[in-house]
């Protein structure tokens, strides 16, 4: 049997189950990865908000990272919650020589904080540089850039880091990719409208890191995410879980049983 390749998610936890790492593994599992993880926060969280977030200290963070790369082969990482500069930071001195797929968690969807200006700044210094891709939603490319402007300006700016840019949550069904130097150009797909998309950016970024590590291209990841991440709000659109926002869809269909 093929050995899948590894994907690490570097992240924070999600108590209900719909963001954060939860929804990272759920999702590069989907894609035939293999998920391993390094938890940046422990939050108590649910549909309807950040109830408290507790940090893990920078030394057990770096800690986690050393288990995975000094054990398993990862093709790519992806960042999710990072939730401190000092964090930020590590990421980016430890795993520059790998892919790395940045979606710049700063605001949750209830709108909880998860990461003030200093983490804003250390993404802009200390890790997009380094970055494959990132992932940024439009309030955190205006929150990076220190800019308002069109979708297309901000990913073109972002680009300008070095990195390439998915920017999504622009202009309806519409998102932007960016490349170094080059002209940003529309990835247009459906809209779904559902309040059932908590954690819809966890599972869009996860499903692009988990395409580039099966071999995909920058351009290919960022379409293939988008359609997984479509087909996902579908699923989950009439669902009745929480008494918020509840979550995308990480389930997956499959037929148990075998020869009678």
């Amino acid at each position: 049997m093929t050995m899948p390749p590894v994907v690490l998610t570097i992240a924070g936890t999600d108590s209900g189950g719909a963001a954060g790492i939860a929804a990272d593994l759920a999702t590069i599992g989907h894609h035939g990865c293999h998920g391993a993880c390094v938890v940046t926060a422990v939050t108590a969280q649910d549909t309807t908000g950040v109830h408290a977030v507790h940090p893990v200290p920078v030394d057990v963070v770096d800690a986690q990272i050393s288990a995975v790369l000094d054990d398993l082969p990862v093709t790519v990482v992806k960042t999710g919650m990072l939730g401190a500069p000092e964090v930020v930071a590590l990421v980016g001195q430890r795993l520059a020589h790998l892919p790395i797929v940045v979606d710049p968690v700063l605001v949750a969807t209830s709108g909880a904080v998860l990461g003030d200006r200093s983490v804003a700044t250390a993404y802009v210094r200390d890790l997009l540089p380094r970055a494959r891709v990132a992932t940024p939603n439009l309030d955190e490319a205006r929150a990076l850039t220190g800019r308002d402007g069109t979708p297309a300006d901000l990913a073109a700016r972002l680009a300008d880091l070095g990195c390439a840019v998915v920017l999504t949550g622009g202009e309806a069904g519409i998102d932007w990719l960016a490349v170094p130097g080059g002209t940003p150009r529309p990835l247009t797909h459906p809209r779904v409208e559902t309040t059932n998309d908590h954690g819809t950016g966890c599972t869009h970024s996860s499903a692009l890191a988990a395409h580039l590590a099966l071999g995909a291209t920058v351009a290919e990841a960022a379409a293939r995410a988008a359609a997984y991440t479509h087909q996902q709000l579908l699923l989950s659109r009439t669902w009745d879980l929480g008494r918020g926002r509840g979550p995308i869809a990480h389930t997956a269909h499959i037929t148990l049983g075998g020869s009678s």
